[in-house]
């Protein structure tokens, strides 16, 4: 007799995130709904399933597995969609708005979290979604944060909601405004919360807005390297120089920077491009899915309204800071 066959430990858990990220990915691809990230329909799914379903314990491994390595990896690959060469085309004006904004921004929500009792480590989450790339920032920035599964979820229902509001209104507001497309562009690239989202309305405004929103939006991911190294110096800072085990270092970023350098100095093929923007998303929704199959709506109602409010302040502030700075710089 043939020993019948076993899955790995982790087979399990994989099939399921990964059953759930390519739902994800086929939905959004089978409706053309293009400014939805299947990164939050993947969060979605798995709060769906986890609230209703009682997970099998031999899914565990697979679902921890997908949280943590599988999402670093995605973060990894992140890089291979920036290239020094074009965040350097914004110009000097343009990279003083994007990164003055985000930088403003995340301190902003960070002091104003603090001021109104939020979990320090939700309101850090919600201030990296915020002032970086959505759900990507929050999850990269939960590896310095140490948030809990819910508190993720809050924080990237936070950018989900502020960003599409953002999607919507923006478009109405480049006329009243008197935004050229090129201005506008670079304040829909600067401000808004998911790349989705910005692709969703710069390109409203035509293709030279599309593209200035897209190179911005571009800025700002790169800066996300930048962010959590400094987010965890800090944390060792405040630690007194405490262990590493205490202090995360996260040395996944170094792997997003060496992608960036590639992708700067060799000329990828536009497949492999492709293939590298496919499998990060991938691996992210497959890691947000894990997130979401973790999270109850009991728990998720436990933070109460106070990060929403945090929320809707980011959001009212980036947009607002974001308009400044574009009109300071000469757009």
């Amino acid at each position: 007799m043939h020993p019948e066959p076993r899955f790995t430990p982790l087979a399990t858990g994989l099939l399921l995130t990964g059953g759930i990220a390519v739902a994800a990915l086929g939905f959004r691809t089978l409706t053309e709904w293009l400014w939805l990230s299947p990164l939050i329909l993947s969060i979605v799914i798995g709060m769906v399933i986890g609230n209703v379903v009682k997970l099998p314990a031999a899914a565990a491994p697979g679902i921890a597995f997908a949280m943590r390595r599988l999402l670093r990896l995605g973060i990894i690959l992140l890089g291979l969609q920036v290239t020094l060469g074009q965040i350097l085309s914004l110009g000097f004006g343009g990279l003083v708005a994007v990164t003055a904004t985000l930088v403003a921004t995340f301190l902003a929500i960070r002091f104003v979290g603090r001021a109104m009792g939020v979990d320090p480590a939700l309101t850090d989450l919600i201030a990296a979604g915020t002032s970086v790339c959505g759900a990507s920032a929050v999850i990269a920035a939960n590896t310095v944060a140490g948030g809990r599964d819910e508190q993720v979820a809050y924080a990237v229902a936070c950018v989900t909601i502020f960003g599409s509001v953002s999607m919507l209104l923006f478009p109405l507001l480049a006329a009243p405004l008197a935004l050229d497309p090129q201005a506008y562009g670079v304040w829909t690239g600067s401000t808004i919360h998911e790349v989705a989202q910005v692709v969703a309305a710069a390109f409203q405004g035509g293709d030279v807005a599309g593209q200035s929103g897209t190179i911005a939006k571009l800025a700002r991911v790169m800066l996300l390297a930048p962010l959590v190294m400094a987010m965890a110096y800090a944390a060792r800072r405040s630690q007194g120089g405490g262990s590493s085990a205490s202090s995360p270092m996260p040395w996944f970023v170094f792997g997003f920077l060496a992608m960036v350098l590639i992708n700067s100095s060799i000329d990828l093929p536009a497949v492999a491009h492709e293939a590298g923007a496919l499998l990060s998303s991938f691996l992210l929704s497959m890691g947000l899915a894990a997130m979401g199959l973790h999270t109850t709506l009991g728990r998720l109602k436990v933070q109460g309204a106070r990060p929403l409010a945090l929320g809707a302040f980011g959001w009212l502030f980036i947009s607002l800071f974001g308009l400044m700075m574009v009109k300071l710089t000469g757009f």
